[in-house]
């Protein structure tokens, strides 16, 4: 009996070792990364959070369940260069900002000997997961995306427009940016994040990654919440046009944040993808 219960909590120390998380800073061109480190697999999986987001104000089902799902990935979180705990560098909008965000993921990647890995995207992290997958297409493996358009456009611009004053939100909403940044340096952070997204519309015709999406090799498995306020309608069908084998599955009731609202639900469906062989 006392070997049997040895055996057992020996096993669920084992199981409770492999699902800890560790988190470290990473030197990639000069800045330190933090990243978000679980499982042991030999898989890679690159978890990449929306505006002004980090690994844990973003991803924390996922960090915390998904590697039961992924026993054979690692999965790797990371905070942006400027975002969450990946400070310094300041924070350097611009024209350029999405693809030097994917730049950057690749090279963080190979810092960590990582080279070829697969993706899940939220909103501007899917953006920059389309551009990752377009312009470095052998280094990715499969690719999830949701709450992300290749372009902007003219009521979407408007919209950003509106909530550019975060003193206009409710607590509720920016408190946990406020957490992160302290209350003065969110308002400034978003209000740059703003300006530099209706940048593109004014100056690129709304374009984020039109050209790359036509680049993308990976499977492809996109996810919509059907009442999503932040992005356009639009978007999906052009997406799947251009990506015709792509994966698709959509939320009826679900909005921008479906994978923290349907943790679970979420979390099932893009492990089965990721598992897959082919």
């Amino acid at each position: 009996m006392l070997a049997n219960l040895g055996r057992r909590l020996g096993s669920r120390s084992a199981l409770v070792g492999r699902l800890m998380h560790t988190e470290r800073k990473v030197r990639v061109n000069g800045a330190d990364l933090h990243i978000v480190e679980t499982g042991s697999g030999e898989q890679s999986l690159l978890l990449m959070p929306g505006a002004l987001g980090s690994a844990w104000t973003d991803f924390k089902p996922q960090i915390e369940q998904l590697p039961k799902l992924l026993p054979g990935h690692t999965i790797i979180a990371w905070d942006p260069p400027g975002y969450g705990k990946s400070v310094p560098p300041q924070r350097k909008f611009g024209l350029e900002f999405f693809r030097e965000d994917a730049q950057a993921a690749v090279e963080l990647m190979r810092a960590l000997d990582r080279p070829k890995f697969s993706i899940l995207g939220w909103s501007d992290g899917g953006i920059t997961a389309l551009i990752v997958a377009g312009r470095h297409a052998d280094a990715v493996d499969r690719l999830a995306i949701w709450g992300a358009g290749a372009y902007l456009n003219a009521d979407e611009a408007k919209a950003l427009k509106n909530i550019r004053d975060v003193a206009k939100w409710s607590p509720r909403m920016r408190e946990p940016m406020e957490k992160v940044y302290g209350v003065e340096r969110f308002a400034e952070l978003w209000a740059e994040w703003v300006d530099a997204a209706c940048a593109f519309y004014d100056q690129r015709d709304g374009d984020f990654c039109r050209s790359e999406v036509e680049q993308i090799k990976a499977p492809t498995f996109i996810l919509h919440g059907k009442k999503d306020p932040m992005i356009a309608a639009e978007h999906i069908p052009w997406l799947r046009q251009r990506l015709p084998q792509a994966k698709y599955h959509e939320f009826p009731d679900g909005k921008h944040n479906i994978h923290l609202r349907y943790a679970e639900e979420f979390n099932k469906l893009v492990a089965d993808f990721f598992n897959k062989k082919a």
